[in-house]
């Protein structure tokens, strides 16, 4: 499948139905063909990921125009529908999220994953009207290219323990209503995988969830009958791969022995992997 506006289709239509869209997050080519083989139906950048390999921290300190980079690079690399994670939209305004959107496009992805998150501000989210505007301006540059573009609006307010955990759950709601009615597409809360308030948001939604999940977290099946329609991994497959190095390293500076090592992909499937064409 080569035709934008088809993916972009195919992707939203994962997002409906029995199957709960899970997601794999990947942060290069070599790891996006990886879970592509592995069965993905769609293939999901991390902004963690991709950030570390490039050598920059997360948290708004990408350039766009890096992050637009790989994720040509991503989808390039694959057949299936790609959804990047934008972070903030790697601009200070509405407008500037708009010129992402346009080469987020250009790249080759078909969804984006927009937080509310303000790394560099004054309180740990965004004004709602402010997001709300970003939103918007993320809508508008889809349409315009004619492209059903997913917009994934992430709530922060778990994960940045914003404000009081009795009305935290309300607030989650009041910013997600927002956001959907400035044109978001679903509604991603990481921080959150306890049945009872993953489904209490799934509840109160009229848009797709979408929970992240590792170790300790209800299976995808049980997030699915909990109301989810997406689980993805975010940064925790990259950090798991960086663990393996990092243990590798030790082992070899420390004891001399390679036990870190003892599983690996063999040289010549992965190899093989990248030369199959796309």
């Amino acid at each position: 499948m080569t035709n934008l506006h088809d993916k972009a289709v195919l992707f939203r239509s994962l997002h409906a139905g029995d199957q709960v869209l899970a997601l794999a997050n990947v942060w290069d080519a070599a790891s996006a063909r990886l879970v592509e083989a592995a069965g993905a139906r769609a293939i999901a950048t991390t902004s963690a990921g991709v950030c570390w390999g490039l050598g920059a921290a997360d948290g708004g300190r990408l350039g766009r125009d890096q992050a637009l980079d790989l994720i040509a690079r991503v989808t390039s690399a694959v057949r299936v529908p790609v959804t990047a994670d934008i972070e903030n939209g790697y601009a200070d305004t509405a407008d500037g999220v708009a010129e992402t959107v346009a080469g987020v496009l250009a790249a080759g992805a078909v969804g984006v994953n927009l937080e509310d998150a303000h790394h560099f501000g004054d309180s740990p989210l965004r004004a709602v009207a402010d997001q709300c505007e970003r939103i918007a301006a993320a809508r508008a540059a889809a349409d315009a290219a004619g492209i059903p573009l997913f917009v994934n609006a992430r709530v922060d307010t778990y994960l940045c323990a914003v404000g009081d955990p009795a009305t935290r759950l309300r607030e989650t709601l009041d910013r997600a209503t927002a956001y959907v009615a400035a044109g978001a597409d679903g509604v991603f809360v990481p921080g959150v995988t306890d049945p009872r308030t993953v489904t209490a948001l799934a509840g109160g939604l009229a848009v797709p969830l979408n929970v992240l999940a590792g170790p300790g977290a209800p299976t995808v099946a049980e997030l699915g009958r909990l109301g989810a329609a997406r689980v993805s991994l975010g940064s925790s497959v990259a950090e798991a791969a960086y663990a393996v190095a990092r243990r590798a390293a030790e082992e070899l500076f420390g004891a001399g022995t390679y036990t870190a090592l003892a599983e690996p992909i063999a040289y010549q499937d992965l190899n093989s992997l990248m030369h199959a064409p796309r």
